[in-house]
């Protein structure tokens, strides 16, 4: 089933976006977390990749990739997998090596990025932008393309309608879904959202939302990706940033806040970034419940 195919009007969609584990030892716990996920019915499951140095080739010549690995588990369970492929740091070459190894995993649907520039790592320049990534994947094999999009533009992007210009640029190239990067204002996205319509582009759009957990933690996020953090969302981080626990509540309360007022919106979906925490996500979606249910 294509993702695209997961939305419907009036009825918002669910997914979860996870990480492949940097120790051996925590990626003996992705079955526990998938069957803790797969029990709270989302549309698909999306999994991160690296932005450089996570794929090796084995003995056989075939890519072995930690992402690869969790997909097919996350299929396994009956959900859809969504991989992300970055492309910054990847020659043309490599990226054929990657979409070959999905072929093989049965793996269709790819959520396609830039990558985040890293100074250590020279970029290879075979893609300069997500856009071209989407559309190289578009003319090389069938898969579905979902995109990233920035409800607070871009960080290097200086004004909306440069981002929009560039979005519309990768929903004609391909992209048939979006999934906007985190933001702790609704607002921000509504107005994203609408200009976005108004610039011509109407497939789904879900709106990111991160749990806060760690203040250290979403500050560095909300940099990376541009996101501001409103005066309430920066008392509650100075009040509880030293009680992990209490700070937790607090974030779950405000997540399920935003994602109340996203659903009374009609939102297309919403995708929860669960930073491989499975209570959190069942939280909130046993928070969330009957609203689920009563759209």
């Amino acid at each position: 089933m294509k993702l695209s195919e997961s939305f419907h009007k009036g009825k918002a969609a669910i997914s979860f976006e996870i990480f492949p584990p940097k120790k051996e030892a925590d990626f003996r716990d992705i079955d526990s977390l998938l069957d803790q996920l797969a029990e709270l019915n989302p549309k698909f499951i999306s999994v991160t990749f690296g932005a450089g140095g996570t794929s090796t080739v084995g003995a056989d010549g075939k890519i072995q990739n930690p992402t690869i690995e969790i997909a097919k588990k996350i299929k396994a369970h009956g959900i859809i997998p969504a991989v992300h492929l970055t492309c910054l740091n990847y020659t043309r070459q490599e990226i054929d090596a990657m979409l070959l190894a999905f072929q093989d995993a049965g793996i269709r649907n790819i959520l396609a990025l830039r990558g985040d520039r890293n100074p250590d790592i020279e970029p290879k320049h075979d893609f300069e932008h997500a856009s071209d990534l989407v559309e190289y994947i578009a003319s090389h094999g069938d898969f579905e393309i979902s995109g990233a999009c920035y409800p607070e533009v871009h960080p290097e992007c200086l004004y909306m309608d440069e981002d929009l210009a560039n979005l519309k640029r990768k929903v004609d190239a391909g992209a048939t879904h979006l999934i906007s990067q985190l933001f702790f204002d609704n607002d921000y996205f509504y107005e994203f959202e609408r200009k976005a319509r108004v610039a011509g582009i109407t497939v789904p759009i879900e709106a990111g939302i991160m749990p806060v957990t760690s203040k250290k933690q979403i500050e560095r996020m909300g940099s990376l990706c541009g996101a501001s953090i409103p005066p309430k969302l920066r008392v509650i981080l100075d009040k509880y940033e030293d009680d992990p626990k209490a700070l937790t509540d607090a974030g779950i309360v405000y997540a399920m806040n935003q994602i109340v007022d996203l659903l009374a919106h009609d939102v297309d979906g919403v995708h929860l970034y669960v930073m491989n925490k499975p209570d959190v996500a069942r939280r909130i979606c046993d928070g969330i419940a009957h609203l689920r249910n009563a759209e």
